[in-house]
């Protein structure tokens, strides 16, 4: 599955939306995506799957790469 997440660069950063950046990344479940990135320095706001419609859509962003974390 894929999960869009938005987030903070630091965890220290207080949440501003034109702060806010994403990133997507293929995961088993929202669990699974928090424990990816677990090490990384985010401040994650909210995570949510891409299905469907939505998926395509996000897929003509040319920002659109899906990061593979072990």
């Amino acid at each position: 599955m894929i999960f869009k997440v938005y987030f903070q660069e630091t965890k220290t950063e207080i949440p501003v939306r034109e702060n806010t950046k994403s990133l997507y990344i293929e995961a088993e479940s929202e669990r699974d995506v928090r424990r990816k990135l677990k090490d990384k320095p985010y401040n994650v706001e909210f995570i949510t799957e891409l299905k469907g419609a939505f998926l395509e859509y996000e897929k003509q962003n040319e920002e659109f790469k899906v990061l593979e974390i072990g």
